[in-house]
């Protein structure tokens, strides 16, 4: 290979491009216009211009079904030029903010991709992440077993600020623009990085003296980073219209420079030239690409904390889909062809149009994520459906023939992938009026007066099970038979709380509700010292004066204090950056007192109220507002707090369960300060030098530290379920709901509850009111505890924590499942369950998760006693038999049952 910086025999591709954030600055329909003007120009260019090569659509299919609502007549134009390679697609259906969505969101984001592609030719095998805020660290494996070597990015490993400029940086952990990219199980894709951005080659000058200026800088900032004498360059940027000359200003370039090759091309063809001259001295980097050695101000780790309704909405939503109604579905209609595959679909499609980084990151103007908040509903309602659908179905196979003649049979399930302990809630109907019986104020006045008796909850074997009747309900309601007209009724209801231990995975139970006393069972309280203390036999919980909570882990002796601190600091930053005012000090909840009232002291658990007033600036001071209006980058703004100052009440219900050792926690608060962020922090004791947390597909290990060119004061991460730090004796797992943003300060937990602020950020000023998250905020979270040896029983409770049991009522009658059953037999605790679903279009079952940790591990997965056979994530069958009976280090793991 010649030396690097030669002029001698390079090749320039250009290729022809327009990266498409659907929604951003503009509302989505604002921006699809432009979309439709973008693609009209490209349609008469094909026409027009042979010269022209292809453009490639950004690697998102929904591009397709954007423009074609609005003008369907040229469907055909699409597919001619499509199948001619004129205009190169997919293979994503969306381009996502990998860290914001799940694992298997992640994964459906290319099924569905490639499925749309099939609709109209062949897609481009690239992992194309051109503005990922951050790249997932199994996106090699992800990559490697859906049949793609190349992976093309623009952050992570080169920091990237202010309106997309590429900032120059002696700390960049490849000295190429192309490198090896190596996952956590040691996948390894070919790494192309866009290092002068995916707009290097945008607007190129047509007359020869801008052209010739433009081509010294371009070629000389290309050369600085590539590795061979391929050089890309990408002709387009952010809603970038159509360079229609550009096969002339490529005809001025050759003209200029008859050393250099200048051709129109495409990512096929320049990965194919690539491949052939890759050198021996290419860099390798591990793992999650999160621009870990850079300065930290631009890694825009803070979208995992903007906007947190939105986070909170995912997470509702992608449990429905993901962990209730996919599996309930796949056992419903495990052996008939009744799976509900288009509803699904529609579902996720409605999901994951949330899902791009401008969307799912909170980080858009308030009309984009006000109409997020609608497909989040319509995503969801279609979830509810498809999971009372195949709950009826489920209850019409099982056996419930055992029970006597007057009881409620009702059914309970733990669609997850791990044993589930913990109480639920059941409404079980105890009778009806159908209005055919008379008058509805009449039938509502009968059951309203009638008295009704004592219950009780047995099992299949007429055992009676710890139960508590909490709450009777007459209301109108009605069914819709499938086979006649609507049933409107009265009904009587009585909400059931029941208590189960190490409910299996993918399994359910049978009880029903009679009329009868039940017993009285001694307990010991669970709450003590008027509401100060809960206490089981695996942990001791004292409430301080202060509001803080000082913690006995019992299984391994450890006392943890100082735990439950509110922390409150300003914010002048953006949606995508966290910046506290200068001189600015954090306002703790622990200087104040804390009231504490008993919310409930049962058998199964007991719930406490604690009630804490923190005092702190209404907003910042007036000068933030003509820094954001004067484009003051937000490093070098001096804002400070307003002096004005309200009370912040924050109402937090802790409940510690008799069986378990997580204490559960919701906080409420309303929400009338600006400019701000809120977060609950528990300190630990633990000092090490690395802490793990819920990744896609991994349980990632990251240091606490950070690199010593590192300059911003906060070093945010992005989780899903958890975050743990643990050294050789123990642990403390951290779980959440919705709050996908942590920090490690030391041995300190800190969970962003909310962040405050009232501005988008980027390359200009645009005002989001919306984004100050004002009114009332509910925010769930979990602390668990553990030793040196049930650490993955700590993770799987934090997953749990996600995923509620499910339940429905049924009748008496035969059936072909027994009233307790494990659908699937699943052994294997470093196992983690991601999907337990059908295939696409066809009714193969298909299981997928993947290894909590970097160690071989056994598993054993059964259906009927059957061993599956092993797949991709493409869900294609690459082995017939799975009999190892173990997974390999951090490996993905698709099971199929033909």
């Amino acid at each position: 290979m010649k030396k690097r910086g030669a002029l001698e025999m390079k090749k320039v591709y250009i290729v022809s491009h327009s990266h498409w954030d659907r929604e951003w600055y503009l509302p989505f329909e604002q921006h699809r216009m432009r979309l439709v003007q973008l693609i009209d120009d490209l349609l008469e260019l094909f026409e027009t211009d042979p010269d022209f090569d292809s453009f490639h659509l950004d690697g998102q299919t929904i591009i397709l079904d954007d423009y074609l609502e609005v003008k369907p007549q040229n469907e055909w134009k699409l597919k001619k030029y499509i199948q001619e390679g004129k205009l190169k697609i997919g293979p994503f259906y969306i381009l996502q903010d990998d860290f914001l969505i799940s694992s298997e969101a992640n994964v459906r984001n290319l099924l569905i991709g490639l499925e749309e592609c099939k609709k109209w030719g062949s897609p481009v095998k690239l992992g194309y992440f051109p503005d990922t805020f951050g790249n997932m660290g199994q996106a090699p494996q992800i990559l490697k077993q859906s049949g793609m070597e190349v992976a093309a990015f623009g952050r992570g490993v080169k920091p990237t600020g202010f309106n997309n400029i590429v900032i120059k940086d002696d700390h960049y952990s490849s000295p190429f623009s192309e490198m090896w990219w190596e996952g956590p199980d040691q996948s390894s894709v070919l790494g192309i990085l866009f290092a002068n951005w995916y707009s290097n080659g945008n607007e190129i000058p047509v007359d020869k003296a801008g052209a010739r200026l433009f081509w010294d800088q371009k070629i000389n900032d290309a050369l600085q980073y590539a590795s061979t004498d391929h050089l890309l360059f990408m002709n387009g940027c952010d809603h970038q219209p159509l360079q229609k000359d550009i096969t002339k200003a490529i005809e001025v370039a050759n003209e200029l420079y008859p050393d250099i090759t200048f051709i129109h091309s495409n990512f096929d063809e320049y990965m194919k030239a690539l491949k052939q001259d890759i050198p021996d001295n290419l860099h390798t980097v591990k793992g999650e690409l999160t621009s870990q050695e850079t300065d930290g101000w631009y890694t825009l780790a803070n979208t995992a904390s903007s906007r947190v309704y939105l986070k909170q909405r995912n997470t509702d939503v992608s449990r429905l889909l993901e962990n209730i109604a996919e599996p309930l579905a796949t056992m419903a209609y495990n052996d008939k062809g009744e799976y509900p595959h288009e509803m699904f679909q529609f579902a996720w499609k409605q999901l994951m149009q949330n899902h791009p980084h401008d969307s799912i990151c909170g980080c858009s103007v308030d009309a984009v994520h006000r109409e997020m908040m609608t497909r989040f509903a319509k995503a969801e309602e279609v979830g509810k459906f498809i999971q009372s659908e195949a709950l009826n179905k489920l209850a019409e196979q099982i056996d419930t023939s055992h029970f006597p003649d007057e009881s409620h049979p009702f059914i309970v399930f733990n669609t997850a992938g791990s044993a589930k302990t913990g109480t639920v809630e059941i409404e079980v109907e105890w009778k009806r009026l159908p209005f055919s019986n008379g008058r509805p104020d009449e039938l509502y006045r009968e059951l309203k007066e009638e008295k009704l008796p004592a219950m009780k909850v047995i099992d299949e074997q007429g055992v009676e099970i710890p139960a508590r009747m909490i709450h009777t309900d007459i209301r109108f309601d009605y069914d819709l038979p499938k086979d006649r007209f609507r049933q409107p009724f009265i009904g009587a209801y009585v909400l059931v709380e029941l208590e189960l231990d190490q409910m299996s995975p993918l399994s359910w139970k049978t009880y029903a509700l009679i009329e009868g006393v039940p017993q009285q069972n001694k307990y010991v309280s669970i709450v003590q010292n008027n509401g100060r203390i809960l206490e089981n036999e695996y942990v001791k919980v004292q409430i301080e004066s202060n509001g803080t909570l000082t913690i006995l882990d019992k299984s391994t002796n450890s006392s943890y204090t100082n735990f439950l601190v509110f922390e409150n600091t300003g914010d002048i930053g953006n949606e995508y950056i966290y910046k506290m005012p200068k001189g600015d000090e954090a306002i703790l909840s622990s200087a104040g007192n804390a009231k504490v009232e008993i919310v409930s002291d049962v058998v199964s658990y007991g719930e406490v109220l604690i009630i804490q007033q923190m005092v702190i600036p209404e907003s910042a001071d007036e000068s933030l507002l003509e820094e954001q209006k004067g484009l003051i980058e937000f490093r070098e703004r001096n804002a400070g707090r307003s002096k004005k100052l309200k009370t912040l009440e924050l109402k937090t219900k802790i409940r510690l369960e008799r069986n378990s050792n997580q204490l559960l926690f919701e906080t409420s608060f309303d929400n009338q300060m600006k400019d701000h962020r809120l977060r609950v922090l528990f300190p630990t004791g633990i000092h090490v030098a690395e802490h793990e947390a819920d990744s896609i597909f991994e349980v990632v290990k990251r240091p606490n530290q950070v690199n010593t060119s590192w300059e911003n004061p906060t070093n945010p991460q992005h989780q899903h379920a958890f975050v743990n730090l643990n050294d050789e004796l123990r642990g403390v797992t951290v779980a959440n709901y919705g709050l996908n943003e942590y920090e490690i300060i030391d041995d300190v937990i800190a969970v962003t509850l909310m962040r405050a602020v009232g501005e988008l950020g980027d390359w200009g000023y645009f005002p989001t009111p919306e984004a100050q998250c004002l009114g009332e905020q509910i925010v769930k979270f979990a602390v668990g505890f553990h030793g040196s040896m049930d650490k993955l029983e700590s993770y799987h409770a934090a997953i749990n924590f996600q995923i509620p049991l499910s339940s429905v009522q049924t009748d008496i009658h035969q059936g072909d499942y027994p009233a307790e059953y494990e659908f699937i037999q699943l052994e294997g605790n470093a196992f983690r369950l991601t999907a337990f679903k059908q295939k696409e279009n066809s009714n193969e079952i298909v299981l997928r998760g993947y290894n909590l940790t970097a160690e071989k591990q056994p598993l054993s997965v059964l259906y009927k006693g059957k061993c599956p056979k092993r797949g991709n994530l493409l869900e294609e069958i690459e082995k017939e038999v799975f009999d190892s009976k173990q997974i390999t280090e951090e490996e993905i793991c698709t099971f199929i049952w033909e």
